[in-house]
């Protein structure tokens, strides 16, 4: 199942909402043009929806945290909101956990912006 982006703007945040696997080739080339674009156009405020993400495989992972890089590079913030149990055991297996802010809800996720 292939990455889909729906984008949408809330209190000044840019919530992305991702569905599908976050793979090598296609679904990291769409997440990582995404996030640039966004950046790109001055949105500095990214919040990535994963609750519809069912797998990411190391590629995946590498283009979260390029996201994050690039986010943080630019004057951006580039946080997690609504891990499935399968992606939060990988964040936490990488020990990755602890590199993003992450949230379970989107209101919180929002408000830590401000």
């Amino acid at each position: 199942m292939a990455l889909t982006i729906a984008s949408r703007e809330v209190d000044g945040v840019t919530v992305l909402d991702l569905s599908g696997r976050i793979t090598l080739g296609e679904g990291s080339v769409q997440l990582r043009d995404a996030i640039r674009d966004l950046i790109a156009k001055g949105q500095k405020n990214i919040l990535l929806n994963l609750g519809e993400v069912n797998y990411i495989d190391s590629s995946g992972l590498g283009e979260l945290v390029s996201a994050y890089t690039t986010a943080k590079n630019q004057g951006a913030a580039v946080k997690l909101l609504s891990l499935t149990k399968k992606v939060q055991d990988l964040l936490q297996l990488t020990k990755l956990y602890t590199v993003f802010d992450i949230y379970d809800d989107e209101a919180k996720g929002i408000g830590s912006y401000k």
